[in-house]
């Protein structure tokens, strides 16, 4: 009995601070113009790309990060993963390559860029080795 309330109390608080990642931009301004929340658009490489799976560990998957987010952001995310086992669907990929095209020409990995509700671009970072708290400091900063 013990085991099993742990199990469900472990269980619910993984679902109360879970990142809410959006995969669709039109969703995502949607969001973003109904709560006045900026949008966060992320390129990773989830299975490949060392510095995304750092700012995935280090900044995006921290309490301190996701409840700010929680708030302020609307956590849009484009993955391009490279193993067949992590390949995402046809209508999905074409999605994250629409965002590609559109905001990530030169190709970086990660790329993070600050939208506005309709999708314009307010500035661009990447992986830095910082806390939470900067990085949200850093994030915050592009948007004035």
């Amino acid at each position: 009995m013990k085991n099993t309330i742990l199990i469900l109390s472990l269980f619910i608080s993984t679902i109360a601070f879970s990142q809410d990642w959006i995969t669709d931009i039109n969703k995502a301004k949607e969001i973003a113009l109904q709560e006045n929340k900026t949008i966060v658009l992320v390129f990773q490489g989830s299975d490949w790309c060392a510095p995304c799976m750092k700012l995935e560990k280090e900044i995006w998957s921290t309490d301190t990060f996701k409840k700010y987010a929680k708030e302020h952001f609307v956590m849009l995310k484009a993955d391009f993963p490279r193993r067949k086992k992590n390949a995402l669907s046809k209508e999905q990929q074409e999605k994250n390559n629409a965002l590609f095209e559109k905001y990530n020409k030169q190709g970086y990995f990660p790329y993070v860029v600050v939208l506005d509700a309709n999708g314009t671009v307010l500035g661009v970072t990447g992986y830095e080795k910082t806390s939470p708290e900067n990085y949200i400091k850093k994030l915050t900063s592009l948007i004035q």
